[in-house]
């Protein structure tokens, strides 16, 4: 038998991971590298996906006057509200599972005191096999959440990124105080500082803010935006902007799918998530 907990977090931090190592590779695409993308353009990402974003920036671009600025932070949040329901089931699955192993601690607790002194392997199978029949017994899969949303999603962002990238007229282009076209320090500062407080609210509202520098998650949490913001610094500012919108949005949506989910605390106890009153 094996302890499946650890599985799951190390997926979740292998996930995050695939995303810091796509950002590097991604960086290499620069627009000089990119041909303009056009209802010609072969293969079928580019004719499915990449294109109709393209043409979508263009439309409401020109619908606000020219402020292909503004277009992209519409074409984020209406991204980000498509995508929504999946994410907050996502939420609404790991509120749920947060209240079942609550409900599982203490005896959890009472098998951990139980071998704790005990350093055999066999002591740490039987622990183990005690878990899962624990598990067993109240139906209950700490796999069960999955990281579908996640791996759905991916498609869909990059290839708006591409659209963004692919398409010369941004460039041409100025949005508040910066060239769409040209990489801009403050814009690329901000991107960072916004997927900061996106880790920072995720991990608050799930209730784990204390927690160890040594944890995987909380080491992710300091070089994902870190590695945004490096990245950002050699980008066009069109593309900092669209981070820094999305992650703004996802702080709105976490915030929110917390207030939803979450059982407020009694007196008497401590705040248990995804149960109904």
């Amino acid at each position: 038998m094996i302890n499946v907990l650890p599985s799951r977090k190390w997926a979740k931090t292998a996930i995050l991971a695939v995303g810091i190592v796509a950002l590097p590779m991604l960086s290499g695409c620069s627009p000089a590298s990119q041909p303009p993308i056009d209802s010609s353009s072969p293969g079928f990402f580019n004719h499915y996906f990449i294109y109709p974003f393209s043409y979508l920036i263009r439309f409401f671009a020109n619908a606000f006057h020219g402020d292909y600025g503004l277009s992209i932070v519409l074409m984020t949040f209406l991204i980000r509200i498509a995508i929504m329901p999946l994410m907050l089931n996502q939420t609404k699955k790991q509120m749920a599972m947060k209240a079942k192993m609550a409900a599982l601690e203490p005896e959890l607790n009472a098998i951990k005191e139980k071998y704790e002194k005990d350093t055999r392997a066999e002591a740490k199978q039987q622990r183990q096999a005690e878990e899962m029949q624990l598990y067993l017994k109240h139906q209950f899969n700490p796999l069960s959440i999955g990281c579908l949303p996640m791996l759905l999603q991916w498609p869909i962002t990059l290839a708006f990124y591409y659209a963004i990238l692919r398409t010369p007229e941004i460039a041409a282009h100025d949005f508040l105080w910066f060239s769409l076209g040209k990489p801009d320090i403050l814009m690329s500062m901000a991107a960072a500082a916004v997927y900061f407080v996106q880790y920072r609210v995720s991990q608050s509202t799930s209730g784990q803010v204390r927690q160890s520098p040594n944890n995987p998650a909380a080491f992710m949490g300091w070089v994902f935006p870190t590695v945004m913001g490096i990245i950002s610094l050699s980008m066009p500012a069109a593309l900092p902007l669209y981070w820094a919108a999305g992650g703004i949005f996802i702080i709105v949506q976490t915030i929110l799918a917390n207030r939803r989910y979450a059982k407020p605390a009694r007196k008497d106890q401590r705040p248990v998530a995804g149960e109904k009153a």
